[in-house]
């Protein structure tokens, strides 16, 4: 059998982990930060717990709330600890992935989780296509106009010019100035 890996989390310097630490006292090692769950990447102790929890260990939360801010970072979590075998208790919710019925209950977070990221994903594409089909173009905007790009092509081809001076000139990378030469050379021929 693993270890019981717990971890505690409170959003701001005024809360008190005292509660949740009492909570997770039979745990063989325990996490705990204060900070926002905004993100997993905020958030280094659970981060260093996802590390550290081995095949067969299990990994205890008071609440689903102190683990993830939403069913997109939960369902990621899950995965994290799914792919290394490590099951789930969430102390408040009675959710043990230790037992079959928490395993159910886990699996249907996850699959809500990946649903939910599909749908943000499709309406993402969909808003994108909108966007464009209404002219919207994305990216960065092009630093030298059309213009700028016809005098560094004949920069370019002037005899005693340096490439590193065209590129300082025009305030971009050499390798830009070589591509656009290389494109818009082309287009002329």
């Amino acid at each position: 059998m693993g270890m019981r890996i717990g971890y505690a989390r409170v959003s701001s310097a005024g809360q008190r982990l005292d509660v949740q630490l009492d909570r997770l006292a039979d745990c063989d090692r325990i996490y705990h930060e204060k900070a926002s769950g905004s993100s997993t990447k905020c958030r280094p102790e659970l981060l260093k717990a996802l590390d550290f929890v081995r095949d067969e260990d299990v990994f205890v939360v008071t609440k689903l709330d102190r683990l993830a801010r939403s069913v997109v970072d939960l369902a990621g979590i899950v995965q994290r600890l799914e792919s290394k075998k490590v099951d789930l208790v969430v102390l408040d919710q009675g959710i043990d992935a230790t037992t079959m019925y928490g395993r159910l209950q886990f699996n249907i977070l996850a699959a809500i989780g990946e649903f939910e990221r599909e749908l943000i994903r499709e309406r993402s594409k969909e808003g994108r296509l909108k966007a464009i089909s209404r002219g919207v173009k994305f990216g960065a905007r092009p630093k030298l106009t059309q213009q700028d790009i016809q005098d560094l092509v004949k920069d370019f081809e002037a005899p005693g010019c340096s490439k590193v001076e065209i590129a300082e000139h025009y305030g971009i990378s050499r390798a830009s100035v070589y591509r656009l030469y290389k494109e818009n050379r082309q287009q002329d021929v």
